[in-house]
């Protein structure tokens, strides 16, 4: 799957939790915030080259294994220091389902404990 079509799904699926909004505060790159905070870096739309999407993962496990995909590493900035992966989105095969899936973690990290409830609920 193009890296294109993976952001954006990756995208959907994270506007689609509770709470969720899009906000550009670096010119074109994206982010996806709940409650004001950033819980997914999605980087710019038409970045084909160095597609790839940063979310904090706090399981050791989740952590463990996002940072064994071909080319993912801690974030910069110091980000990578509580828990932030940048994980690319071309040519490393982990499957949407999975990014997901931490994108998911990343939202239950940030997220106020009512939106997560209402996650939960859903």
């Amino acid at each position: 799957m193009p890296a294109l079509e993976i952001r954006g799904s990756v995208r959907a699926f994270a506007l689609s939790l509770p709470g969720a909004f899009e906000d550009f505060p670096w010119d074109e790159s994206a982010v996806v915030k709940v409650n004001k905070k950033i819980f997914v870096f999605l980087g710019a739309e038409g970045d084909t080259g160095s597609a790839a999407i940063s979310l904090k993962l706090m399981d050791e496990a989740s952590h463990g294994h996002a940072l064994t995909v071909p080319g993912a590493a801690p974030t910069g900035y110091g980000l990578g220091r509580s828990g932030w992966v940048t994980v690319p989105l071309t040519g490393t095969g982990v499957p949407v389902e999975l990014l997901c899936d931490w994108v998911e973690e990343s939202y239950r990290t940030i997220a106020p404990k009512r939106l997560v409830a209402q996650l939960d609920a859903g």
